[in-house]
């Protein structure tokens, strides 16, 4: 495997990609730009849910971090099925449950994990892993207006709120939408950290696949309609990399073609010549 630099595009419309909890689940933004922010944890969310949807139950797709799960019952599963003693503490146990959990689990082979948690003596440490794939934030390449509306249910939660009413059973809410936009997310694949977690070009190809499938998967009234509208990947020829992945992001132009996008089609986007070493795709 050879280093690989990416920009991932994806647009909103009438949606919310990426809520910030502790702003009443507004979309994100940037304070100084009003631009919109996506999250690498967003994306590595969408990419654990369609690994996990379409790979289910197969040998070596486990997802580690998923809804629910409790992380040290799938480091002690680590040591159970190694024969390993958690009382140990010994780099030898950690190094070989490391191991297990990276053949065992996508998302750790994939985007790293801390598996050093819980109680000094008894935990069973897999050690820490660095994931050879990882992500910037998604920007919005414009800045985005985040649209309120107060939406009504015509029915209540329980009978004492049905009490307070009369009967006449309504409930008041807000939803934050943002009309449209267009996002820029970088990414990046190192392959000597490849060659540690044992990340394969099969599992590329199935990570690509779900930047390109994942939205079509997570559907929801509050994001709205998300796609992939661009996927382009800067393949160097050695694992070190042939040119900085900031100059190769800025081969990649996106200009407007009006002044209120309102679909990709409103944007254009161009792919300059790429430098010598340097072999780009364009899988969207």
């Amino acid at each position: 495997m050879k280093r690989i630099d990416f920009t991932y595009l994806f647009d909103v419309t009438d949606g919310n990609p990426n809520g910030n909890p502790d702003a009443g689940n507004m979309p994100r933004q940037d304070a100084e730009t009003s631009q919109g922010l996506v999250t690498d944890v967003c994306i590595k969310r969408k990419t654990r849910n369609y690994v996990e949807t379409t790979r289910g139950g197969q040998l070596g797709y486990a997802i580690h971090v998923r809804e629910k799960a409790i992380l040290n019952v799938h480091q002690e599963a680590a040591y159970k099925a190694l024969s390993l003693d958690t009382a140990k503490e010994d780099q030898a146990s950690a190094d070989k449950g490391r191991k297990w959990m990276c053949e065992t689990y996508y998302d750790v082979r994939t985007f790293g994990a801390v598996m050093t948690t819980g109680a000094k003596g008894t935990r069973a440490n897999c050690g820490q892993v660095r994931g050879p794939v990882q992500l910037t934030f998604g920007r919005s390449i414009d800045p985005i207006v985040v649209e309120d509306h107060c939406i009504t249910r015509v029915a209540v939660t329980s009978q004492e709120e049905a009490d307070k009413q009369g009967g006449d059973n309504r409930m008041m809410g807000r939803k934050y939408t943002v009309p449209y936009a267009l996002y820029c997310m970088h990414g990046f694949v190192n392959p000597f950290l490849a060659a540690q977690t044992g990340f394969s070009d099969a599992d590329l190809e199935l990570f690509l696949e779900a930047l390109k499938n994942g939205f079509e998967l997570d559907r929801s009234a509050g994001r709205g309609l998300m796609s992939c509208q661009g996927l382009i990947l800067f393949e160097h020829s050695s694992e070190l990399g042939n040119a900085p992945a900031h100059k190769l992001f800025e081969s990649v132009k996106i200009a407007k073609r009006s002044d209120v996008p309102r679909s990709f089609a409103d944007y254009e986007v161009a792919i300059g010549p790429a430098p010598e070493g340097v072999t780009v795709r364009k899988l969207v």
